[in-house]
């Protein structure tokens, strides 16, 4: 029986255009990366999740755009400060990536082009808080903020939203990811300052 399923569609905490503590809002969409940014055809563009057991599941392009998208509006909140507010995206729910995959790992490595990771709870991509997506303010996602496709974690901070995406392990213990093992919170929740370890 899959452990992972599209189980119950729960929101995320509703605080309207509340600025997380330490936050200001911003207009534009500052762009942050922490080095190239790669290049990635449509043709070969691949996501994969990858099982704590090495079950891999995968689609490519045209099977990602084959699949139910959804079109969420949502605050995002960078660690270096900004928040951006009433964003709007469209792409593919985890949960719906997630629904058939037989899993019972807590935790999850995302991977992305140009070999950038970052960690999650497993918890914190179901239940209607995450998304693959591909297009930004009706436009396709461009480059420069993660284009063709990104994770989209709106509750977390802005960087646990990995750009480049490619895909998912999923793992019985915690493995840090890029920024994480140089410093930054393991977590990153943006209500309570969870900017750097210790915070």
């Amino acid at each position: 029986m899959a452990v992972i399923s599209r189980g119950f569609h729960g929101r995320a905490r509703d605080k309207g255009h509340e600025l997380p503590p330490g936050q200001y809002e911003t207009t534009g969409f500052p762009v942050l990366s922490a080095g190239p940014t790669p290049t990635v055809s449509l043709d070969d563009w691949e996501f994969t999740v990858r099982t704590e057991t090495g079950v891999r599941y995968q689609w490519n392009w045209q099977e990602l755009m084959a699949l139910p998208s959804e079109t969420p509006t949502v605050d995002i909140h960078c660690v270096t400060k900004w928040s951006k507010f009433g964003t709007r995206w469209q792409g593919v729910s985890l949960d719906v990536l997630l629904a058939n995959v037989e899993s019972g790992a807590e935790y999850a490595l995302v991977r992305s082009y140009g070999d950038y990771t970052t960690n999650l709870p497993v918890e914190d991509l179901l239940d209607g808080k995450a998304w693959i997506v591909h297009r930004f303010d009706d436009e396709e996602l461009p480059a420069e903020h993660g284009g063709p496709a990104r994770l989209l974690v709106p509750h977390l901070y802005f960087w646990k939203s990995a750009k480049w995406v490619r895909g998912i392990q999923l793992l019985d213990e915690e493995e840090l990811g890029f920024w994480e093992t140089v410093g930054y919170h393991e977590y990153g929740d943006p209500w309570r300052e969870q900017r750097y370890r210790g915070d």
